[in-house]
């Protein structure tokens, strides 16, 4: 089976997440996607704890169905190379630092020369332009300078660092794939390729889709605990007997009756509908007080029979297990050679045509370069001396 974008061909020199994470995606819907790393500097993430079976299981992942050759970008002899896969591969993904592929010479202008079809992706912390965008940063950083994190915490104890890479991964890596495909559309039309510029800062920004909204139109700016959403209401986070937790989000007058009346407390419904933060605080305190006379299995089994909008917050080990994502497929099995499959998150995008099964994990550095040189029509004894004079690995 061939999936929706298995037109589509990519080199990809990124590293780490965001990158990776949005040729991933591509790579799981069918896209070839040829990773180009360095052969003495290899992608950090493939020395990432933990490792399963001597290879990091966050690169496994993140590198499926993709094939890598080891370049030494800083050799000429490699970036002949580069310019001779453009021919093919007509879709860039790259994630360093502002001007660095200029420098190794397969910069986009470089590159168009060569290809005027050519899509260029810059996936960077804060973008090609201002006076950040040599400034080295982290998904904390992003997080931080964007707002984002201003309204995400406890007044008492302050900013979460979130367990998961919001602006890696909703910023640079889906912003990164929507750009990326919507250039292809438009190159359809015109025959004529271009440049996208992704700043993972520009990215978070933009997902204030409710709080930006009432700031920029309303001047109502939010803070930690201050909107419906953020803490500022019932909505939240309650602690049962045993020290487990369970999530409401009863915002509507038919769920909140429904947890009320399930709290034996039906008086607190109407209560969930003031919008003085004084009340939400004290109606926080008595559901709190409700959900603390039982333990966590007894409001499961209670709360799985209503449509109230509570639900139970679940460790990755048990969320793994739950029918729901079971349902849904969201585990998957990938080859890795002789080995056993490995277990791997699944692609969530369900496509009514279905997608290819997952062809392997990530590949180790450089397994195809022999392979790839020779679809150029590098001969034998080239390849070995590209090989002896360390420019491919």
């Amino acid at each position: 089976m061939q999936g929706p974008l298995s037109s589509l061909k990519i080199l990809d020199f990124s590293t780490l997440l965001p990158g990776p994470f949005a040729s991933l995606l591509l790579a799981d819907m069918g896209a070839e996607v040829l990773r180009v790393e360095s052969p003495s500097r290899p992608d950090l993430l493939r020395v990432m704890p933990p490792h399963d079976g001597g290879v990091s299981a966050g690169h496994a992942y993140l590198n499926r169905n993709k094939r890598s050759i080891a370049l030494d970008l800083k050799r000429a002899e490699a970036v002949e190379v580069v310019k001779q896969l453009v021919l093919e591969y007509d879709i860039v993904l790259e994630q360093f630092r502002p001007g660095v592929m200029d420098k190794l010479g397969v910069g986009y202008e470089a590159l168009k020369a060569i290809n005027p079809r050519l899509i260029y992706v810059s996936i960077t912390g804060y973008g090609q332009t201002g006076p950040y965008k040599d400034r080295a940063g982290h998904d904390i950083n992003y997080l931080a300078l964007s707002g984002l994190a201003a309204q995400t915490g406890r007044l008492g104890s302050g900013p979460l660092p979130l367990g998961v890479q919001v602006a890696d991964v909703a910023g640079g890596s889906f912003h990164a794939v929507m750009g990326l495909l919507a250039a292809v559309i438009q190159r359809q039309q015109s025959g004529e390729g271009q440049y996208i510029d992704i700043s993972m800062t520009d990215c978070a920004f933009t997902l204030h889709a409710m709080g930006g909204a009432s700031y920029l139109a309303c001047g109502e700016e939010p803070t930690m605990e201050s909107q419906a959403l953020n803490g500022g209401s019932f909505y939240d986070y309650y602690r049962t007997r045993d020290g487990r937790w369970l999530s409401v989000g009863s915002l509507e007058p038919q769920f909140m009756q429904q947890l009320c009346t399930a709290l034996g407390r039906p008086e607190l419904a109407m209560r969930g509908l003031s919008r003085r933060p004084e009340e939400q605080q004290a109606l926080k305190r008595e559901l709190q007080v409700e959900f603390e006379l039982r333990d966590f299995a007894e409001w499961c089994e209670l709360f799985a029979g209503l449509d109230a909008c509570v639900e139970p917050m679940l460790s990755l080990a048990e969320a793994v297990e739950h029918p729901q994502l079971k349902a849904r497929g969201l585990v998957t099995e990938v080859p890795r050679g002789a080995m056993p499959a490995q277990k791997q998150i699944a692609c969530p995008i369900k496509f009514s045509t279905g997608l290819p099964a997952p062809r392997h994990v990530g590949a180790p550095l450089g397994a195809h370069t022999e392979e790839v040189l020779r679809g150029l029509g590098y001969s034998v004894e080239q390849i070995a001396e590209l090989k002896a004079g360390k420019v491919i690995g």
